[in-house]
C-alpha cells in the first residue's frame, strides 16, 4: 500500500504542474474534427508523471522494509526497457515519429525486457525454454500490448482507465497466488493510474500522449509474461490474456478491418471499439464507462480462472467468453465483417473463384480463336455465364448479334466497349442480375485485352 501511495502522490503533484509547463509553450494536442472528440488543445504528456512517480515509488528509501530489497529487483529489471519505450513515446509526442520508427523503437524496448529475463517461455507447458520459439513470441506479445493500448487511446480517461483495471487485476492475481515480486513490480502503476485519471477523465485536462499509452501497454505485458513464467498451464497464459483482453480485442479488429479494406496498416480511421460506440450515440463519458464495464467483467472473469476448483470449469468459462465477444462484435456493426462473412458462408467467395476460372478458360479461348468467327463463337457461349441478356460485335467490318438489344419484360443497361476506331462490343445486362455481379468488369477488361490482342495480330499479318 506504501508503494501504491507513494506513486500516487508523486503522480497527482506532477502531473498539474508538467499539464501547466507544456500549454504554456503551445506543445499540445490540437483538435481534429476528423477522428479526435477534444474541442480544445490539451497537452499530451502523461507519461512523464506516470513514469517519475513508477520509478520513485519503487525507490527504497532508507526507513522502509527491508522487503523491498528482497522483491523489487524484478521490477527493476524492467527499468531500462521500460526507459526505451517511455523516450520512443515522448520523442513521437514531441517531434513525431514515422511508423517504422516506432515499431523499431517498440521491437528495440522488447529485445531489451528479454535480455533482462522477461520470456515467454512456452505455450502452455509445450516446448519450454526453446529460444527459437521464446524469442519471438515475447517480441510480439510485448508488441501487441504496446501498441494495444496505444490505439485504444482515443476518449478522455479510456487507455489511463483500462491500464487501471489491468493492472490492479495484476495485483490481485498476484496476491492469491503469492506471487510477491509482481505484486510489487503492479502495484505502483495502480497508484500512479488511480492519481492520472483525477486529471484525465472526462472533461480531460491532460492525455496520456504516446509516451504514456505505449508505457502502460509496455508494463502490463511484463507483468503478463512474468505472470506466465509461474504458471506454465493454460489456465495461467489465459490471465494476463484477459486482463488485457478489451485492447487486444481492438487492435485485433483493426488490423482485420484495414486488411479487409486494402487500407495500410497504420493508418488512421474512425473505426475503433470506442469510435463505433460514439456512433451508436453514446457520449464519450458513457462509451468510456460501457468499457471500464467490459473490462472489470474480463478482470473478473480472469480472477475466476485463478480459484483451484477453476480448472474444472476452465472450457465452459472459455465458451462463455467467445460468446461475448461474439455478440459484441456484432453489436458493433462492422460492415467489413459482415460482407466478409457473407462471402465466406453466403457462397459468394466460391461463385466469384468460379468466375475467376471461367474468365482464364475465356481469355485462353478467345487466343486460340484463328478467325472473327471463332471469335465471336467463343464469346456468345459465355455471356449467359456471365449473366448478359444480349451482345453485339462489330469486328474488321462484320457484325453479330445474340439476344435481343432490350428485353421487354427487364429494365436492362447497356454498355459499348471500343475495341479500335472502327470496332466495338455492345453489352446488355438486366438490372436485376445477381449472376457475378463482382464479375462484370473483370470480364470486361478480359474480353477487351483479349480482342486488342487479336486485331493487333491480324494487321500485322496483313502487312506482313
Amino acid at each position: 500500500m506504501w508503494l501504491a501511495l507513494k506513486a500516487f502522490l508523486v503522480c497527482l503533484i506532477l502531473t498539474p504542474i508538467f499539464r501547466d509547463i507544456f500549454r504554456s509553450y503551445g506543445i499540445v494536442d490540437k483538435p481534429d474534427r476528423r477522428r479526435k472528440v477534444h474541442v480544445y488543445p490539451i497537452p499530451r504528456i502523461g507519461g512523464i508523471p506516470i513514469a517519475i512517480a513508477y520509478v520513485v515509488a519503487l525507490y527504497p528509501f532508507s526507513t522502509e522494509s527491508r522487503l523491498l530489497l528482497e522483491y523489487l529487483p524484478l521490477a527493476w529489471k524492467m527499468i531500462p526497457a521500460a526507459g526505451l519505450i517511455f523516450a520512443v513515446g515522448l520523442t513521437d509526442d514531441l517531434i513525431g515519429l514515422k511508423p517504422w520508427q516506432k515499431l523499431l523503437g517498440q521491437l528495440g524496448a522488447a529485445m531489451l525486457a528479454y535480455w533482462a529475463g522477461v520470456r515467454v517461455a512456452g505455450v502452455a507447458g509445450f516446448l519450454p525454454n526453446e529460444i527459437w520459439l521464446s524469442v519471438p513470441l515475447t517480441l510480439f506479445w510485448l508488441l501487441a500490448c504496446t501498441n494495444a493500448f496505444n490505439l485504444v487511446d482515443g476518449l478522455d480517461g479510456l487507455a489511463s482507465g483500462m491500464g487501471l483495471v489491468a493492472s490492479l487485476t495484476m495485483v490481485i492475481a498476484a496476491l492469491q497466488e503469492h506471487n510477491m515480486p509482481l505484486a510489487y513490480a503492479s502495484v505502483p502503476l495502480v497508484g500512479a493510474l488511480v492519481a492520472f485519471l483525477c486529471f484525465n477523465f472526462n472533461p480531460a485536462t491532460v492525455f496520456l500522449g504516446d509516451s504514456g499509452s505505449m508505457l502502460i501497454g509496455f508494463l502490463l505485458g511484463c507483468f503478463g509474461v512474468v505472470w506466465a513464467q509461474k504458471s506454465a498451464t493454460l489456465v495461467g497464459m489465459t490471465v494476463p490474456l484477459l486482463a488485457v483482453s478489451i485492447p487486444l480485442l481492438d487492435v485485433s479488429l483493426t488490423i482485420l478491418r484495414r486488411f479487409l479494406r486494402n487500407q495500410p496498416i497504420f493508418s488512421a480511421d474512425r473505426g475503433h471499439i470506442h469510435h463505433r460506440l460514439l456512433d451508436r450515440g453514446l457520449a464519450p463519458s458513457r462509451a468510456v464507462l460501457v468499457l471500464y464495464l467490459v473490462c472489470a467483467a474480463a478482470a473478473a472473469f480472469a480472477l475466476l480462472l485463478t480459484h483451484p476448483y477453476a480448472g474444472r470449469f476452465y472450457g465452459p468459462i472459455v465458451l462463455v467468453i467467445c460468446v461475448v465477444v461474439w455478440v459484441g462484435i456484432r453489436q458493433l456493426r462492422y460492415s467489413e465483417f459482415g460482407l466478409a462473412s457473407r462471402l465466406l458462408f453466403g457462397g459468394e467467395l466460391q461463385r466469384t473463384l468460379g468466375g475467376r476460372l471461367r474468365l482464364e478458360i475465356l481469355a485462353e479461348k478467345l487466343g486460340e480463336a484463328q478467325s472473327e468467327e471463332d471469335c465471336w463463337r467463343v464469346l456468345a457461349a459465355s455471356i449467359d455465364d456471365f449473366g448478359f441478356a444480349g451482345a453485339e460485335l462489330s469486328l474488321r467490318g462484320r457484325t453479330w448479334q445474340k439476344g435481343a438489344a432490350s428485353a421487354p419484360d427487364t429494365e436492362c443497361w447497356s454498355l459499348q466497349v471500343p475495341l479500335s476506331e472502327q470496332d466495338w462490343l455492345r453489352l446488355t445486362r438486366p438490372f436485376d442480375s445477381g449472376v457475378l455481379p463482382m464479375m462484370v468488369t473483370p470480364f470486361l477488361d478480359t474480353v477487351r485485352r483479349a480482342l486488342q490482342s487479336k486485331l493487333q495480330n491480324w494487321a500485322s499479318e496483313a502487312v506482313l
